[in-house]
């Protein structure tokens, strides 16, 4: 088959392009496919799209990206399948998916990991908002062959307009990338830690009253943040490291115990407890709310501890920085998790399965 990928971003940059497709596509190769990645976002772009300021550089990254759509029509006929991953274009209807589905006639399959037919804003983005078009994603999902959906909330969603809808969950590859296990007995000092992007970073403000009280406590511990911008807590134990690929995993290693905290709403019941599964697959026990996927990922007790309420993540917090066994014993059924249900290994026939 020959595939092209409709994607936002420019390859290795965004972490739902890495772990939902981008991983697979060598396995797309050996199995005997052709591919060709097509972002609408270019370099230049993608490194000033979250700063502040440069609008006109942006505006003109984003006038780029549909001339480069528009030019790229010319081709899509010698395609056997278009992948689209959230859309083909950020802002306005879905011109590009309707003209691929309706008039060139090709066999779309749409994915998607978060709920993005709802309006999700933050000061990054709410100048575009207005031009989001979130409601095309119910046609986007009705034109295509199937929809890739990384959960299923998502999936169930998806299925209101077309029955051909798969659960491909977001995974780790447990043998190139992610194939070490933390060491729980090292010595030093404990590390409680948070990965995320600035526009997940707000949900870290359920967490710090408990973070806070463990100080107070004199509770010897280093709460680590790793993103793309710097958070304002006011916590004395806080340590941020910005995020980098080539440090990735050497810096979650560095984490005893990962946090995954969530709102209860719309949104986050989309999310694919991405942050979950990598601190699992390193061996390091996730304490996440009872949101959305977490749920699926994560077994109370078994794997890590599912927290309701502050008092929950207090008890959570306070027993694991207290036994390096637990911590291991949990961190050791985490890894396996994912080995069995979150990896590209136990994923590949799934994802290879979409372009049947």
């Amino acid at each position: 088959m020959r595939i092209l990928f409709l994607v936002p971003y420019p390859p290795g940059r965004a972490p739902s392009q890495r772990f939902r497709f981008e991983q697979y596509l060598d396995l797309l190769t050996a199995a005997g496919h052709q591919y060709h990645l097509a972002p609408f976002i270019s370099v230049a772009t993608w490194d000033i799209l979250y700063k502040p300021g440069q609008a006109a550089a942006k505006a003109m990254g984003i006038l780029g990206g549909f001339l480069r759509r528009a030019k790229l029509l010319f081709s899509v006929p010698k395609y056997d399948f278009v992948f689209v991953h959230r859309e083909a274009a950020p802002v306005g209807p879905p011109v590009f998916e309707w003209l691929i589905a309706k008039v060139l006639g090709k066999k779309i399959i749409y994915d998607f990991d978060d709920a993005i037919w709802l309006a999700n804003t933050s000061e990054a983005n709410k100048i575009a908002a207005g031009v989001k078009w979130h409601h095309k994603v119910a046609d986007i999902c009705r034109w295509s062959y199937k929809n890739s959906c990384g959960n299923a909330y998502l999936a169930d969603y998806a299925r209101q307009f077309n029955p051909r809808a798969v659960i491909n969950p977001t995974t780790i590859d447990t043998v190139h990338l992610h194939n070490q296990v933390r060491d729980q007995a090292a010595p030093g000092r404990l590390v409680i830690g948070w990965t995320g992007t600035h526009s997940t970073l707000k949900y870290l403000d359920q967490v710090v009253p408990v973070l806070a009280r463990l100080e107070e406590e004199g509770l010897e511990f280093e709460f680590r943040v790793i993103s793309n911008q710097p958070p304002n807590l006011p916590l004395r134990s806080l340590v941020f490291l910005p995020w980098r690929k080539d440090t990735e995993i050497a810096d979650l290693l560095g984490f005893h115990v990962g946090l995954m905290p969530l709102e209860d709403d719309p949104w986050a019941k989309g999310k694919c407890a991405f942050k979950a599964l990598q601190y699992m697959a390193l061996g390091v026990p996730a304490l996440v709310s009872p949101v959305g996927m977490n749920t699926e990922v994560v077994q109370h007790g078994q794997n890590g501890f599912v927290c309701a309420t502050p008092a929950e993540w207090e008890a959570s917090l306070r027993q694991l920085l207290q036994d390096a066994s637990l911590r291991e014993h949990l961190g050791l059924a985490a890894r396996a998790t994912i080995e069995q249900r979150y990896s590209i290994r136990a994923n590949t026939a799934n994802f290879l399965g979409l372009f049947v």
